[in-house]
Parts: C-alpha cells; sequence; structure tokens
C-alpha cells in the first residue's frame, strides 16, 4: 500500500465563474480533431478527393453517430432496467454514461449517410475512419482515468493505483491506461502502418482488422478491469458485458477481412471523380 500511485487529477481542466470545461470534454475535441486530420492525409495519400465540406460532412455524421450511438448503447447494455423507470435520464447527458460498442455501432450506420452525401463507396468511408478512430479511443481512455472511472481489478503490482471513492482504498490495475495503449497507440501504427502501402490495400480491410484487433484487445483487458457495479459479473466470476460485446467484433471483423480479401476491390474516390460501383449501392 505504501508504494502504490495514488490518483489525485482533478477531472475540472478549466474553471471560470459558471464554465466548467473538463478534460473529458477536451478528449472528445482532441479525438474528433486528430480523426479529421488523419482521414484528411490519408484519403489524399489514397488518391480518394476528399474537399473540405466533404470532411465537414464526414465528421458532422460521425459526431452524431458517436455521440447518439455511445449513449443508447449504455443505456440498453449498462442500464440494467434503470432507464426504463427513468426514460428522462436518457438525455442526461452530464450524468455521464457512454458505451464504446453503442457508439461504434452509431458511427458505421452514420457512415452510410455520409457515403451517399460525400459519394464516398461506404467501404472506403469506413476504412478510413477506423484508421482515425484509434487517436479517439486513446484520448478518450486518458479521460477516463483523469476521471478516475472504469477502474481495474484489485493488484501488488508495483503500478497499482489508489483511486479512492467507490474504488476503495486498494491499489488496482490503471486498466483506463491499457486500454488507451492497446485501442489507441498500438491499433493506430497498425492501420496507420497498413495504410502506406500504395495502392492501398482492398476496400474494407481496415474496418476488419480494427474489429478483430479491438474486439480481442477489450476482450482481453476486461480480465483485469473491474465490472461495472450495476451488472458485475455476468457468468462464471469472470466474464463481463464488455467480453459478450466484444465477441461479435471478433466474428464480424473476420467475415469483413475475408470478403475485403476475396473481392478485392479498389478504394475509390469521391464527389463524382470515380462512377459508382455496380454492387455498392452507398456509392450511388
Amino acid at each position: 500500500m505504501l508504494d502504490a500511485l495514488y490518483h489525485s487529477i482533478d477531472p475540472v481542466a478549466l474553471s471560470i465563474g459558471p464554465l466548467v470545461i473538463r478534460w473529458y470534454g477536451i478528449a472528445y475535441v482532441l479525438g474528433f480533431v486528430c480523426a479529421a486530420l488523419i482521414v484528411w492525409r490519408v484519403a489524399r495519400r489514397w488518391r480518394v478527393s476528399v474537399d473540405v465540406d466533404s470532411l465537414l460532412t464526414i465528421m458532422i455524421c460521425v459526431i452524431v453517430g458517436v455521440i447518439v450511438g455511445g449513449r443508447l448503447g449504455y443505456v440498453l447494455f449498462y442500464g440494467d432496467g434503470y432507464y426504463l423507470a427513468h426514460p428522462l435520464e436518457i438525455v442526461a447527458f452530464n450524468k455521464g454514461g457512454m458505451s464504446f460498442h453503442g457508439g461504434l455501432v452509431g458511427a458505421l450506420a452514420s457512415g452510410i449517410p455520409a457515403a451517399r452525401l460525400t459519394r464516398i463507396p461506404y467501404l472506403t468511408l469506413a476504412d478510413l475512419g477506423c484508421i482515425a478512430a484509434p487517436m479517439g479511443l486513446f484520448f478518450g481512455r486518458c479521460a477516463n482515468f483523469v476521471n478516475g472511472e472504469l477502474w481495474g481489478a484489485p493488484t501488488d503490482a508495483p503500478w497499482g493505483v489508489v483511486f479512492g471513492g467507490a474504488a476503495g482504498l486498494m491499489p488496482r490495475h490503471p486498466s483506463q491506461l491499457y486500454e488507451a495503449l492497446l485501442e489507441g497507440v498500438v491499433i493506430f501504427c497498425v492501420l496507420y502502418a497498413l495504410s502506406r502501402r500504395l495502392p492501398p490495400r482492398p476496400r474494407g480491410t481496415f474496418l476488419g482488422v480494427f474489429l478483430l484487433m479491438y474486439g480481442t484487445f477489450r476482450f482481453l483487458v476486461e480480465f483485469v478491469r473491474e465490472p461495472d457495479a450495476q451488472l458485475g459479473y455476468l457468468w462464471g466470476g469472470w466474464l463481463t458485458m464488455g467480453q459478450v460485446l466484444s465477441v461479435p467484433l471478433v466474428l464480424v471483423g473476420a467475415g469483413v477481412l475475408v470478403y475485403a480479401l476475396s473481392r478485392r476491390l479498389p478504394q475509390r474516390g469521391a464527389a463524382g471523380a470515380q462512377p459508382a460501383d455496380a454492387d455498392d449501392p452507398t456509392a450511388r
């Protein structure tokens, strides 16, 4: 206990009168800004025409999809019936509660109108988004650590952190930082390195690899992450909701990757630069 690290980071970055800026909000802004820059840079390398209007359209669609999907995902997967009894709390974003899996579904769904509006094939757009998404995950998990939430299971490792409050005074795994490293840094490095190859790898490759890697990393980290208090372990004293939701990501990711490598559709550009593919309705 004496050698443990004590968490004492203020979640409020700046407070001026009634204006309060939290690190969590800054993390969202940084994540979306970095994602936009990465999408633009990779699209330029792939010779996919993404102008300022198209980039703004993509980001607006994704922001709405992530926020709405993340909130609804939390309500459905982690609410444990609370929101059925308190439906007005669903829109109480100031009280926290976002699900990555729900945000992912929302982002993928928002890609459909974004693809139609920008005339970028859906899978090309999804590939670009998956290369950029790990930066948002990195900042988001760091913000979770700053907030002292989503902590890990008790540990006697020398890097254990005492979060205090509901987490108690026992050292715990800083699982937020494990996820920031694996889901953020590692996945980004792998996907960005893959994106450097020209001509680009087939359409859907990056979506498949992202789903496979995220699902695997999240499943493994859940073994050292404390389950949500309202749910606990779902089975056998080890299975968590995060693991249940991550298995489909691995399976879908494998399927998308097989499809991408078998069809070998080229990454295609936007704004009428190329004709739409006959088998890709979202490109029209």
